[in-house]
């Protein structure tokens, strides 16, 4: 009798095993390669409504999970150093710096952490999640795409996303924005990323 028990055991065990390891073996476990600048964090803004000022921040790190049978379960975090901007004008990137912006003394990192995923199909999707900045966090919705996945040249495997959002500057109390025009409050930003997959 107690032969058969632990036998019964040992099969209901094996069959759980089996029935998790799988849903564990299909999440995969990425970091954003930052490095050797195969991944990308621009902005565009209005100026004066009469052209673009175009933008970058410099420094960067994050990492994500992608999980192609349970895509629900995809994740994202990022992590921005704000006094890595860059417009191609020093003074106006240290103007940027500043307290009438954003900060970076009291403010220095802005983080991404998702909080859901909705897969929209043909590796399209609603990735939304908590954007903090100045401080202060707001919930924002980022447009991704998949752009390719792969083994790349050096016997690694790399996944790569773009996405879009929109973000509002009085969001953040960036009120002096206004002074490059009504339009200036909208920020267009524009993500490229590629992870390489952990082992």
């Amino acid at each position: 009798m107690r032969n058969w028990t632990r036998n019964t055991l040992m099969a209901m065990t094996i069959l759980m095993l089996g029935a998790v390891q799988p849903a564990q073996a299909s999440e995969q476990h990425y970091v954003i390669d930052t490095a050797n600048n195969h991944a990308f964090i621009t902005f565009k803004i209005s100026h004066l409504g009469f052209s673009w000022l175009l933008g970058r921040f410099d420094n960067f790190s994050g990492k994500f999970t992608f999980d192609k049978q349970h895509p629900k379960s995809n994740t994202v975090r990022v992590s921005i150093n704000i006094g890595s901007i860059d417009t191609n004008n020093a003074k106006r990137d240290k103007h940027l710096r500043g307290p009438e912006f954003f900060n970076v003394d009291r403010f220095p990192t802005a983080t991404f952490v998702s909080t859901s995923y909705e897969d929209k199909g043909n590796s399209k999707g609603l990735l939304k999640g908590k954007f903090t900045l100045r401080g202060i966090t707001k919930n924002i919705v980022i447009h991704v795409s998949q752009v390719g996945a792969g083994k790349d040249p050096w016997g690694g495997y790399r996944r790569g996303f773009q996405g879009r959002t929109t973000l509002h500057l009085s969001d953040y109390k960036m009120k002096k924005a206004a002074m490059l025009g009504p339009l200036a409050n909208n920020v267009d930003l524009y993500l490229s990323i590629e992870g390489i997959r952990q082992k």
